[in-house]
């Protein structure tokens, strides 16, 4: 063993074992020869493999859908206040081991120690939204057209909710669905990402934790650590009336069909193709620390990763040359080091992407100005590359196809016409941004015929969104809404209900069938 690979194995052990995780019954050494019926906790960080988890099977999967059923029915006829107890401990307990959950977060996905406890302190933020949400599930009542009757709706739990999230936000997405689905009186079944185990394992604990001191059910909580098979039982139960997946399109592509085929629902959240404008009378300066972030942050891994930038010819060559100097500086290497800015690529497949793509790049007419390169970092192993920007002469296949590496490809335009037609020109719809000092710009952005993304921006970053508002976004990004807002509504079921207190039988519009 490495001296790397022994501090990522203690480090791990050291934050399950503090969030309550038995790592000895649930892990073994990752050379066990039944590894087939594992999943290997391994970290991009130097590419090593730590230590295998127990996996289940699909009959396994049901037996947790089911339980989760089961609880679901006690859980759904206990009142909202009493559910917001569950998720405003569930938050006390996240906050109290932040930094464990953080240290599994850099470990398993490589981000920097900033961005992984930024992941954290998210979760933290949606339990307080569902706290007060809580008390807050709204239904209206509205004027009925019949003399002595009421006309309302309500608004009730669905049943099993199940989660499937991706690698790069491994905690957070879960966060999101988890904290509103249980004030909403929901049961929760999770299966994470095959490539994050450990999260899922020290997040779970602290929910179970949660429901035995607040007396909720037992089995609200369910998780599903497995490998396709057991996500397909989840996509396919009778049993879960909404599957939320955050993913690839080309996933959605599968789950949405076979949620639909059982008449069930889905709230999906797959591909970005993000991109941002920048006009000639933007603040350079806020335009170049935003779009550095969005572009290189977590290594360009995030579905909101700005990919596409649309300059203003006129001002194209001064941004090129700002953003080269910006990512020929950014200091790539270990995550868990405090000045380190981009950490690795999650394994080798995505590095082979990005090479693939700059490769494409350049045969459609583009010119690498900086990156690309991979970066050797002292004493590791793992995939650290550093930020590519590509100009492009339009926007070519490439341009239009997403790739999970940070690529960011820059094109310019003439009219804000043109630049708006360019951004929406993709078949993602997530998130967009414009940096302008023009109001009448930025109100044209904003309009009906401007942006068609699910999060538009002005003078911010694609990347970074506050859990306060809905997240997601259109066309091939899936549709689905997340985190605040209405969002909760997706996790609830409504009833139109009519009260008659009137004493004579009348009908609606005006039929008369006496």
């Amino acid at each position: 063993m490495t001296e790397s690979h022994v501090a990522l194995d203690a480090l791990a052990r050291g934050a399950l074992s503090r969030l309550g995780v038995d790592v000895d019954a649930l892990t073994h050494p990752a050379t066990d020869p039944e590894r087939e019926r594992s999943l290997i906790a391994r970290s991009p960080i130097d590419g090593s493999y730590l230590f295998g988890v127990h996996a289940i099977g699909p009959e396994a999967a049901d037996a947790v859908i089911e339980t989760a059923h089961e609880a679901f029915r006690q859980w759904r006829v206990t009142p909202g206040p009493v559910r917001g107890a569950l998720v405003k401990r569930l938050g006390e307990l996240l906050t109290e081991h932040k930094s464990d959950l953080a240290d599994l977060v850099t470990v398993e996905v490589g981000k920097i120690r900033s961005e992984a406890l930024g992941e954290v302190q998210e979760m933290i933020d949606i339990c307080d939204l569902a706290v007060g949400l809580s008390r807050q599930l709204f239904g209206r009542t509205m004027p009925s057209e019949r003399a002595g009757h009421r006309l309302q709706e309500t608004w009730h739990p669905l049943g099993v909710v199940g989660v499937i999230s991706a690698f790069n936000f491994p905690v957070a997405v879960w966060s999101w669905n988890a904290a509103i689905a249980l004030v909403c009186g929901n049961a929760v079944v999770w299966k994470p990402s095959e490539l994050t185990p450990l999260t899922a394992l020290g997040c779970t604990a602290l929910l179970e934790r949660a429901i035995a001191e607040t007396g909720a059910p037992q089995g609200l909580a369910g998780l599903l650590l497995g490998d396709r098979r057991v996500g397909e039982r989840l996509v396919d139960s009778p049993r879960v009336p909404l599957v939320s997946a955050t993913g690839s399109t080309r996933m959605g592509r599968e789950v949405g069909p076979r949620v639909a085929q059982r008449f069930g629902r889905s709230l999906l959240e797959l591909g970005g193709n993000n991109a941002a404008i920048v006009a000639p009378s933007a603040d350079l300066q806020v335009a170049i620390n935003s779009i550095v972030f969005a572009a290189a942050g977590t290594a360009g891994q995030r579905c909101t990763t700005l990919r596409r930038l649309i300059v203003h010819s006129s001002i194209a060559d001064d941004v090129v040359a700002r953003l080269s100097d910006a990512f020929a500086s950014l200091r790539i290497g270990d995550p868990r080091e405090e000045k380190t800015l981009v950490g690795p690529l999650i394994h080798e497949e995505s590095f082979r992407a990005m090479q693939t793509a700059l490769a494409a790049a350049t045969e459609q007419g583009g010119e690498v100005v900086v990156g690309g390169e991979q970066v050797e970092v002292a004493g590791l192993g793992g995939y650290y590359v550093r930020p590519a920007l590509v100009r492009m002469p339009g926007q070519t296949e490439i341009v239009r196809t997403e790739t999970f590496a940070p690529i960011l490809y820059v094109l310019t335009y003439d009219t804000l016409e043109q630049a708006i037609e360019l951004q929406n020109s993709v078949p993602q719809g997530l998130s967009a941004g414009i940096f302008t000092n023009d109001q009448g710009e930025a109100e044209r952005y904003l309009a009906a015929d401007g942006a068609d993304c699910g999060i538009v921006n002005v003078n911010v970053g694609t990347s970074g969104a506050e859990i306060g508002g809905a997240f997601g976004g259109e066309k091939e990004t899936g549709g689905g809404r997340e985190s605040g807002s209405d969002a909760w509504r997706a996790y609830m079921r409504r009833m139109t209900t009519t009260v008659n207190y009137s004493g004579t039988i009348q009908l609606a519009q005006g039929v008369d069938f006496s």
